[in-house]
């Protein structure tokens, strides 16, 4: 693992070699798979039960999930040279998601705009030629953590919403799960070879098969609705699932890292992990918002 920052001269070799796989003992995943997979079991059970017990208590792990997931995003721009604000993009990170759960849809484009507000006059104080570059690194990564874990507030806020978490969660492994079946016995042809060499167009049908039919099953079965919106909530979500793990692929290899941090075993860090889900939230949301009500 990339522990410092190359020098510019160097970081085209740095991201190639990170393309390779390095030296990574997982085999054609790139993974640890038993540890993966405890890991990612156990991260489940933790999350299905503050669901069970009390929607606090998920709203608590989730605005956590963003401020570990908005340092993540911090340190690993700051070993790209970019130094946004930390005290800001911290505080926004802990209260956009809760804006939004408290105060609901109405408040989060605010509660976003007031933090990229902030961020930017914080940063505008300070001095040197990089300032710019650093404000900007502080608003991506706004955008990017608090900005859409507040979904995930948005979701869990209806009487249903355990059960709307719950397809939100299934749907987006299904994603995963399917696609790296897929990938590893099927795949031949490189999605996107510059920037996931390992991610293929067979483990992409995989990932269809797989979401759509996680889809269409909890949808029918936990929010009893038409199974043509599990269907559609499929066939969303793995569009998004996908272009959330390429949107991080890519940052990871324009700043020369292979993981966001080490935070957890057989993962990387908690950003790697919650790379398709940023995405995939808002959709699911929007779907289960807009299209099941109509």
């Amino acid at each position: 693992m990339t522990t410092e920052t190359p020098p510019p001269s160097s970081r085209r070799e740095l991201r190639a070699a990170g393309g390779s796989g390095g030296s990574k003992p997982a085999g054609r995943a790139g993974r640890n798979l038993p540890v993966a997979i405890g890991v990612g079991v156990g991260l489940g059970a933790v999350v299905l039960a503050s669901l069970l017990f009390d929607k606090r208590f998920f709203v608590a792990l989730a605005t956590l999930a963003s401020i570990v997931g908005a340092v993540e995003m911090l340190q690993a721009l700051g070993k790209g040279r970019v130094h946004p604000p930390w005290v800001p993009t911290l505080a926004a990170a802990a209260a956009v998601p809760v804006s939004a759960y408290v105060w609901g849809p109405s408040a989060l484009a605010p509660a976003v705009v007031i933090a990229v507000l902030v961020v930017i006059v914080w940063g505008a104080s300070g001095h040197g030629a990089d300032v710019p570059r650093d404000t900007a690194g502080g608003v991506l990564t706004v955008i990017y953590v608090p900005a859409l874990v507040a979904f995930a507030m948005l979701l869990v806020r209806p009487d249903d919403g355990m059960q709307r978490i719950v397809v939100f969660i299934v749907v987006t492994i299904a994603s995963d799960i399917g696609g790296y079946a897929a990938g590893v016995l099927f795949g031949k042809h490189p999605m996107a070879p510059t920037v996931s060499p390992k991610k293929s167009w067979e483990g992409f049908a995989g990932s269809v098969v797989w979401c759509v039919a996680a889809g269409i099953l909890t949808v029918v079965y936990l929010l009893d609705s038409a199974w043509w919106i599990g269907l559609l909530l499929g066939l969303a979500v793995v569009v998004a699932a996908t272009v959330g793990d390429l949107c991080e692929s890519m940052i990871k290899r324009d700043l020369g890292i292979k993981d966001m941090s080490n935070l957890i075993p057989g993962h990387g860090g908690l950003m790697d992990r919650l790379d398709s889900m940023l995405l995939s939230v808002p959709v699911t949301w929007a779907i289960l918002t807009f299209v099941s009500t109509t």
